[in-house]
């Protein structure tokens, strides 16, 4: 009874329970806090992972800009509905170098963390340019002014500097062919070499299918296509792994 009363007092003390609740508060956010700075890193790198190639970057940016994130999550949840519909369940690695990154649940169209692949660039544009052409029921607004807008690559490499300084494993190298490495991605009759040396797993093409300009189109069909292709998930039974 007697701590009862004590807690009364708190109760009706409102300056006492705001110090008191700022104290617990601080106490609990230390504990969690703390343990981060003894640790290099808390994500286990997966075999596979590299950073986004120019191209690819921008085109994320396009993605981030146009508000996609918005009805398009890029987590996988480890349920078995979300596996199986999806596949294989997110992994913290596969967001590592993403800033911010695009998790959650926010789901008006579909997750977009496999989407790599899974259909041909073609069809990445026509739904991009006209999307209830391809799916009715889309709610999703037209993006057909991608394709008629010219991408702009002088910025890129002052980005690839941007990223490494919060820690994106950019070399020198990468920085300094930006700008070439952007445009080889998006030209399958240019030198690739060089890309394809500075970064592995690339998907070279002609993605929105004009081969006479560079556009904002070609950025996010390129960033669309390597969502979710970077892992080699053989290694994972995604229907086993789901808790």
């Amino acid at each position: 009874m007697a701590l009862l009363d004590k807690h009364g007092v708190i109760e009706r003390n409102a300056s006492l329970l705001l110090v008191l609740s700022l104290v617990v508060v601080s106490i609990g956010g230390i504990v969690e806090v703390a343990p981060l700075f003894y640790l290099q890193n808390t994500i286990e790198k997966v075999e596979g992972m590299r950073p986004y190639t120019p191209l690819e970057l921008a085109g994320r940016d396009i993605y981030v800009r146009e508000g996609c994130y918005g009805c398009h999550s890029q987590m996988i949840r480890p349920f078995r509905d979300e596996v199986e519909r999806y596949g294989q369940y997110s992994l913290a690695a596969e967001s590592m170098y993403d800033h911010p990154f695009q998790w959650g649940s926010k789901r008006t169209g579909p997750d977009l963390a496999r989407v790599g692949d899974r259909y041909s660039s073609e069809w990445h544009v026509e739904h991009l340019n006209d999307p209830q052409a391809l799916v009715p029921e889309s709610i999703m607004p037209s993006y057909a002014f991608l394709a008629q807008t010219d991408l702009d690559s002088l910025a890129i490499g002052p980005h690839l500097i941007a990223n490494a300084v919060v820690g994106v494993p950019y070399t020198p190298e990468m920085i300094e062919n930006a700008q070439a490495d952007m445009v080889a991605q998006a030209s399958p009759n240019a030198d690739s070499s060089g890309l394809l040396e500075r970064y592995q797993n690339v998907r070279v093409e002609n993605f929105d299918g004009n081969d006479l300009r560079l556009t904002e189109m070609d950025a996010l069909v390129a960033y669309l296509q390597m969502l979710g292709t970077l892992v080699d998930f053989s290694a994972y039974d995604a229907k086993d792994n789901y808790r």
